[in-house]
């Protein structure tokens, strides 16, 4: 063998992930993630202006391929995939990863509105995930990470279509692990409380901030790196027997139920609940 067919095939062998939704927050942490671990990354969005400025930003055209699709579009999903084999021939790991919101009443949200947030949500997950099945199980099997929300587990204000989808998301999740499983294709699914992305500053102003961070045990914001560096767990060897499972990356949110903030603060200064 010569020392270009080397290369050549070592190239070839390199891990290859696809992530959905990277050209910013917790999709571009995710995609850094992987490169960090030699990989080589798939960055997709239908952002086409954010998409070419992350790209930019990574600076790997070795390892980095950018597809601009709309996850809601099958027709588009698959021409991705179709680009991804053609220039990498394998995938090891999927993050679906895109999603929008709109935070508005249930009686002021348009049922065009709804339908944008569950086409792509969940119609993405289930689009891509349907698509990178095959590419996965011609390489003997893969990782699948789904991101969902804690708005997924508890139901909160403003958040009829985003909630809604993000707990289907994570039933989604537990159907595609125990149909894939026998595949080799294990699925996770994350849900991350609140994370200092773009859209939380968007959205959160300061007295949603300090409301959050009241409620939230650890007192803060999540990061997108610390949501990237579990993604990146479920993806790896070390979760090879991980499957059918929702990690809550939510600083505790979750588990700090209603009415515990006050409890904490009488604790923190008394000693005593």
């Amino acid at each position: 063998m010569t020392a270009a067919s080397a290369a050549s095939s070592a190239t070839h062998a390199t891990p290859v992930a696809l992530v959905t939704g990277a050209a910013r927050g917790i999709g571009l942490a995710v995609a850094e993630w992987f490169l960090a671990q030699g990989q080589r990354v798939a960055l997709l969005d239908r952002d086409g202006a954010e998409l070419r400025r992350a790209e930019a930003a990574l600076a790997r055209p070795d390892a980095v391929l950018a597809l601009h699709a709309d996850v809601s579009d099958p027709a588009q999903v698959a021409q991705a995939v179709a680009a991804l084999d053609a220039r990498f021939g394998r995938l090891d790991s999927l993050v679906n990863n895109a999603g929008v919101a709109v935070f508005k009443p249930l009686v002021e949200t348009t049922f065009a509105e709804w339908r944008e947030v569950m086409a792509t949500n969940l119609d993405g997950v289930f689009l891509c995930t349907q698509a990178c099945v095959p590419l996965m199980r011609r390489g003997g099997g893969g990782a699948v990470v789904n991101i969902a929300s804690i708005s997924g587990l508890r139901a909160s204000t403003l958040r009829v279509a985003y909630g809604s989808s993000k707990a289907a998301v994570i039933h989604l999740s537990k159907q595609q692990a125990v149909e894939l499983g026998n595949v080799g294709i294990r699925v996770n699914v994350v849900a991350p409380g609140p994370v200092d992305t773009a859209m939380a500053k968007l959205v959160h102003t300061a007295a949603i901030r300090a409301d959050y961070h009241d409620a939230i045990p650890l007192n803060r914001y999540g990061t997108p790196e610390e949501i990237a560096q579990v993604v990146g767990f479920l993806c790896s060897p070390a979760a090879s027997y991980v499957n059918g499972q929702l990690v809550a990356a939510d600083g505790g949110f979750d588990a700090a139920g209603i009415g515990l903030p006050t409890l904490r603060r009488m604790a923190g200064s008394s000693g005593r609940p």
